[in-house]
C-alpha cells in the first residue's frame, strides 16, 4: 500500500473559520482531561503503601484500571451527555484527539522520556478527518462533515487510481490548508544503487558542495529578515497581552516565520531536485545536527536546516528513483580523496592540499568526493556488484581503482592441497 500526502491551501470563510477554532478548542479540551485522567492515575501508584502523602492525596481505587485509550473512547458518548458541547465536534475528529494523546504515551513508554504535556490555549492547531463514504475533493472544494464545501486550490491534481483516505485540516499563522492523504493499492520497491554517484558535504560556509566541484551558497533566510522581525516582535511586546492589537500584532509576527518557513523549505527542494538531475546516487554525511545547533552556532544551524533539508533529498530520490545513502561522517575533511592520505587542517584552512599526491581543490569539494568514495565503499561492502565497474570511468578517485585490485590479488590466491 503506498501512501502519499498532498497539502493545499484552503480559503474558509469567516463563520467556518470561526467554527474550526471552537472544533479545536473542544479537542483540546477533551485532550486535557483525558491526559489529567493518566496523570492522575499515575501520581496515585507513587505514594507509598505505608504512609501517605503530606502536600496531596491521589484518592483512587487499588484495582482501578489505567485510563485506556479504549476506554476513554467508550466514555466520550456519557461526557457528551454530560457537556453539550463535544458534540458540536463531529466523533471521529473528537476520537482522533484522544489517539493523539495516546499515540505521545506509547512514544514516551517506549523512549523513557516525554510525558505528553497540556496543551495551552492556541496550541492545538490541527483537525483530523480520518473516514470518508466518498471523495470529499472536487476541483474547486474540498466537502467536510458538519462544516460544509470549502474552497480549495488544487494546483495539482490528484493522481490516478489514487483515494483519498483522510484530510487534516491544520492553520499556520492566519492561513489554512488541507493536507490530504492518499492511498493506492500498489507495492513501490526501494530504490537500488545505480548509475553515477555524487557526494554531498554540508556545512554553513557553503550550504552544500558535491564532489563534482558544485558550490552553493547558504541564502541565510533568517538573517536576511532578521531586522524585520526585530521591529515586529519589540511592537509586539508593547501591546498588552489578549487584546484585540496585540492579536493583530502577533499575526504579523507569526507571518514573517510562516514567510521564512515557506522560502526554505522551497529552497531546500530545488537543490534537492537539482541533486537528482546530476546523479542517480546520493550520498550524505550521517550527523546529528541536533546537538551541533546547541552550541555557539546555533542560529546559524537552526537557520540552515540541514535535518529538513537531509528528510527532503531523501524524499525526493525515493520519489524519482535514486539510491540515497548514508555514510560516516568521521574524518572526511581530513583524508585525501584521491590517495587516502591523512591531511589534517584547521577550520581556518579552506583549501585541501595533499603533501603526499599533490591533489589540490577545495576543502569542501574534497570532503564531498570523500563522502562519494565511502558510499561506493558501503555498497561494495554489502554485497552489491558491478556498481564499481559501472562507475569507474566517471570517477576521478583511487578508490575504487584499489578495491579492483584488492579483488585481482584474491582471484590470484591459489590454495595447494595438503600432502
Amino acid at each position: 500500500m503506498l501512501t502519499i500526502t498532498h497539502r493545499y491551501r484552503i480559503y474558509p470563510d469567516a463563520t467556518q473559520e470561526q467554527q474550526f477554532i471552537e472544533w479545536m478548542e473542544i479537542c483540546r479540551g477533551a485532550f486535557n482531561y483525558a491526559l489529567r485522567e493518566i496523570k492522575d492515575w499515575c501520581n496515585s501508584r507513587k505514594c507509598l503503601i505505608d504512609r501517605c502523602s503530606l502536600e496531596k492525596e491521589y484518592i483512587l481505587p487499588a484495582d482501578l484500571k489505567f485510563p485506556s485509550e479504549i476506554q476513554q473512547l467508550n466514555n466520550l458518548p456519557r461526557a457528551k451527555k454530560e457537556f453539550p458541547r463535544l458534540s458540536e465536534v463531529p466523533s471521529q475528529v473528537l476520537q482522533q484527539a484522544i489517539k493523539q494523546l495516546h499515540k505521545g504515551w506509547e512514544y514516551f513508554q517506549k523512549r523513557g522520556f516525554g510525558f505528553p504535556r497540556f496543551k495551552k490555549y492556541g496550541q492545538f492547531k490541527s483537525l483530523l478527518f480520518p473516514q470518508f463514504k466518498e471523495n470529499p475533493v472536487t476541483n474547486s472544494h474540498v466537502l467536510l462533515p458538519k462544516i460544509g464545501a470549502i474552497p480549495i486550490n488544487l494546483h495539482r491534481p490528484i493522481p490516478t487510481g489514487f483515494v483519498v483516505k483522510q484530510i487534516r485540516i491544520l492553520r499556520k499563522a492566519d492561513r489554512w490548508y488541507a493536507s490530504i492523504s492518499l492511498q493506492c493499492d500498489v507495492t513501490v520497491p526501494d530504490p537500488v544503487p545505480h548509475g553515477y554517484p555524487i557526494g554531498v558535504d554540508i556545512g554553513l560556509e557553503k550550504f552544500l558542495a558535491t564532489s563534482d566541484g558544485v558550490l552553493v551558497k547558504p541564502p541565510k533566510f533568517l538573517k536576511s529578515r532578521q531586522s524585520e522581525l526585530k521591529l515586529l516582535q519589540r511592537r509586539l511586546s508593547r501591546k498588552q497581552k489578549r487584546s484585540k492589537n496585540y492579536e493583530k500584532q502577533r499575526l504579523k509576527v507569526a507571518r514573517l516565520h510562516h514567510k521564512i518557513d515557506n522560502t526554505r523549505k522551497d529552497f531546500h527542494y530545488k537543490q534537492a531536485h537539482a541533486l537528482c538531475d546530476t546523479g542517480d546516487m546520493v550520498f550524505i554525511e550521517d550527523l546529528d545536527y541536533r546537538t551541533s545547533a546547541k552550541g555557539m552556532f546555533g542560529k546559524q544551524m537552526l537557520d540552515a536546516a540541514f535535518g529538513q533539508f537531509r528528510s527532503i533529498v531523501k524524499y525526493v530520490c525515493w520519489k524519482r528513483g535514486k539510491f540515497f545513502g548514508e555514510v560516516d561522517a568521521r574524518g572526511t575533511s581530513q583524508e585525501c580523496p584521491e590517495c587516502n592520505g591523512e591531511v589534517k587542517k584547521d577550520l581556518s584552512v579552506r583549501i585541501h592540499d595533499c603533501p603526499h599526491c599533490g591533489y589540490k581543490t577545495d576543502r569542501d569539494v574534497a570532503a564531498g568526493q570523500n563522502i562519494r568514495n565511502r558510499g561506493i565503499k558501503l555498497i561494495s561492502t554489502v554485497g552489491q556488484t558491478g556498481i564499481e565497474s559501472a562507475c569507474a570511468d566517471e570517477l576521478p578517485g583511487a578508490e575504487v581503482t584499489q578495491s579492483r585490485q584488492v579483488s585481482k590479488s584474491r582471484k590470484r590466491v591459489t590454495r595447494k592441497p595438503k600432502k
